[in-house]
């Protein structure tokens, strides 16, 4: 009896021995990140600038996954089946998803945004990087004296030549009114009057005439460029540095431009909240943030990162500091109360 006593405890033990390697087994492999973003050469930039980093660093495997849609995690966090943990968008999709409960807050002791430039700080997100819209031409056409800012763009008597415009009125209000203008400072004062937002609309009739085509991918106005079917646009300066980088015969503007901002949301209900909070503090560091310029033309959000970046590397970006005096930083509280019926009244030009 006491034999078998015996044999019963040691299979007992071992028996707990097994479930407690297998416990911490299953502890240790449960460190993952689940993170979904926008694919292409942005998505390759944040997986070489951070998240292959930190699995290398921590042991923390991130799982990539593409097409973060607001209606995609919309669903995800009412069925209660969140596959998501961390995911990017723009100031659109920030605000949209805050309107319906989608993000989860991040406070200053989960994540401390002292070193982010206070003015695009917000308790739903982590900004990460800063990108511009801006004029863009054709070198070949404009040889001397170039355009510099969105008046040059409107000046079609000292500036002749096709145009191109976004199909979208984010941006291009905020350019005319400048154009027409208006300080920066006073540029969403005015767009919240019907007075305002007629004058913005009114301005880009006047060039109405020069524009080419209305576009609705960022690659159109490069291409176009390129090819001479336009000599100047307005677009992101990420996708025409891109150009420049191919040789083409191509060139941005400074003097004026509006930046927009990309944000990292943490899903709400989660499943790997802690390993996220772990990845948001790791990209915030300025050093660490300044990676993402040596892979793709966006700038840091942190003034910090700028001592980490090399001389070349900043004439790309659009936020160091001589550029962020000449910048209008978009909105997005404005952008989420107006977009409908600024799209509405948009398109409705277009169209006439």
């Amino acid at each position: 009896l006491i034999l078998i006593m015996l044999c019963s405890i040691k299979f007992l033990l071992r028996y707990l021995f097994f479930c407690i390697l297998l416990g911490m087994h299953n502890f240790v492999h449960a460190q993952e990140i689940y993170f979904a973003s926008w694919g292409g050469a942005y998505q390759r930039a944040l997986e070489k600038a951070w998240l292959d980093p930190f699995s290398n660093e921590t042991g923390i495997e991130v799982y990539r996954d593409t097409e973060p849609e607001i209606a995609k995690i919309r669903a995800m966090v009412d069925t209660g089946n969140v596959q998501w943990d961390l995911v990017t968008g723009g100031g659109e999709t920030l605000m949209r998803g805050i309107e319906y409960g989608l993000f989860a807050g991040i406070s200053e002791d989960m994540v401390n945004q002292d070193s982010i430039i206070p003015s695009i700080r917000n308790p739903y997100a982590i900004p990460t990087e800063i990108y511009a819209s801006v004029i863009g031409y054709s070198k070949k056409k404009y040889t001397n004296d170039p355009p510099a800012t969105f008046s040059d763009l409107w000046d079609v008597e000292k500036f002749p030549g096709r145009r191109s415009l976004p199909d979208d009125p984010a941006a291009v209000l905020e350019a005319a009114l400048i154009a027409d203008g208006v300080s920066k400072e006073n540029v969403y004062q005015v767009l919240s009057s019907s007075e305002g937002m007629h004058r913005a609309l009114n301005k880009v009739k006047e060039i109405k005439d020069h524009i080419a085509f209305w576009w609705s991918s960022g690659a159109q106005p490069v291409q176009a460029l390129a090819s001479g079917e336009i000599d100047m646009a307005i677009g992101w300066n990420g996708r025409f540095q891109s150009g420049i980088a191919n040789g083409l015969s191509i060139e941005m503007a400074w003097g004026d431009s509006i930046s927009h901002v990309g944000y990292i949301m943490m899903v709400n209900g989660a499943p790997n909240s802690q390993e996220a909070i772990k990845l948001l503090n790791y990209i915030i560091e300025p050093k660490r943030q300044a990676r993402i310029s040596h892979f793709i033309s966006y700038g840091p959000t942190s003034d910090k990162a700028l001592q980490y970046i090399d001389a070349a590397t900043l004439k790309k970006l659009p936020s160091t500091r001589e550029r962020m005096n000449n910048t209008l930083f978009m909105d997005i509280t404005w952008w989420s109360r107006n977009s409908e019926r600024a799209l509405e009244a948009y398109l409705s030009l277009i169209q006439d």
